[in-house]
């Protein structure tokens, strides 16, 4: 699998904008990402579901190209868990 920016930016546009649930690294998931009116800020929390793991980033579209913003975690976190993550069907 690819994994530079051009795959983590393909694999957040296709993830489902509101609230999923799902799996990543063998654990459960709950998801939200929202997405400015303007179309260029985009946000993601997950949280895991009955543990203590959070993922969360701003994702701004700025003229120079897009800028990753995590926060308060390593970028290497946030989008490792944007390629790895499998938000279940029923709910995505």
């Amino acid at each position: 699998m690819t994994t530079g920016p051009g795959a983590f930016l393909e694999r957040f546009a296709r993830l489902p904008r509101g609230y999923t649930e799902g799996l990543y690294a063998g654990r459960r998931y709950g998801v939200i990402v929202t997405t400015s009116a303007g179309g260029r800020q985009h946000w993601l929390y997950a949280e895991e579901l009955g543990g203590s793991d959070r993922i969360s980033f701003n994702l701004y579209d700025l003229r120079s190209g897009p800028k990753l913003k995590p926060c308060e975690m390593p970028a290497e976190k946030v989008v490792r868990f944007v390629l790895d993550y499998a938000p279940d069907e029923r709910t995505s």
